[in-house]
């Protein structure tokens, strides 16, 4: 992709971009180029990497045919009155979480094609899932070059817009919970005597195992699940405690309340 590719924001999700997109070789570093409010992100990312730190919107944007908005969503409200001319005719990729594409065509009324994403966290190792959905059916060229950005994450997913408050829950917040569920075990194990090293260590490996065993064979995880359970065994006695206390209704009731929450910060 022999794009100009303009950075708006230089954070966690920015950097994950270009350090992936140079890695691929998707890209070159004089291809790229970066700002950020106060400087000292963009200005570390660009030593780090080699791209442009270029603090002039009109330098930066002038040359680019792709704008990624990765700026904390807050600031979209107060963001540069220019961004509106400055982004006429090109492709506009937001990273923003809960900013909907009728409120990205506000600020980039111009934009030749507008793109809404939801990366989560596992993307900064190269690990994530981002959703994509777009204003307009895109032109082959640009669906390309939003995939390859993309890909620079992990993997992408084109979905309608009218899932995204759900995903927000699922895939955005989702990692938050897988936390939460190996920080439980490792807790679980030091309760039934383990060292705490030795329980955290355990926690993380049997989660990563079994996640990587689901992906690898595509099995439904309760297949998976049914293949360790033996009739009144150990597997059967700790799952009878988590129906009784009704584990998965109550990750369910969990990822309703991320929904509702995602529809209410979505609706600016």
């Amino acid at each position: 992709m022999s794009r100009k590719i303009a950075f708006l924001g230089a954070g966690r999700l920015a950097s994950a971009i270009v350090r992936g997109l140079l890695a691929k070789s998707v890209c070159a570093p004089a291809d790229l180029a970066c700002t950020s409010k106060g400087g000292t992100t963009a200005q570390k990312l660009a030593a780090d990497t080699g791209i442009a730190c270029e603090p002039d919107l009109a330098r930066l944007l002038g040359p680019a045919d792709i704008v990624i908005v990765a700026f904390k969503p807050q600031s979209l409200a107060t963001a540069d009155p220019r961004l509106a001319e400055l982004t006429a005719g090109k492709l506009v990729v937001s990273l923003m979480a809960g900013k909907r594409l009728a409120r990205l065509a506000q600020s980039f009324p111009r934009a030749r094609a507008l793109v809404r994403t939801m990366p989560n966290t596992p993307a900064a190792i190269g690990a994530g899932i981002t959703p994509y959905c777009s204003q307009a059916p895109l032109a082959d060229a640009d669906r390309a070059a939003v995939e390859a950005l993309l890909g620079a994450l992990g993997q992408f997913l084109p979905l309608e817009e009218k899932h995204f408050d759900a995903v927000t829950a699922l895939s955005a917040s989702g990692p938050a919970f897988v936390f939460e569920f190996v920080a439980a075990l490792r807790d679980g194990g030091v309760a039934a005597g383990l060292p705490r090293e030795v329980a955290a260590q355990l926690a993380l490996e049997t989660v990563l195992g079994s996640a990587r065993l689901v992906a690898r064979t595509g099995s439904e995880p309760e297949a998976l699940r049914d293949q360790v359970v033996s009739p009144n065994g150990t597997t059967y006695a700790g799952l009878q405690v988590l129906a009784a206390r009704q584990f998965r209704e109550t990750l369910k009731e969990t990822l309703l309340a991320a929904t509702r929450r995602a529809e209410e910060l979505s609706r600016d």
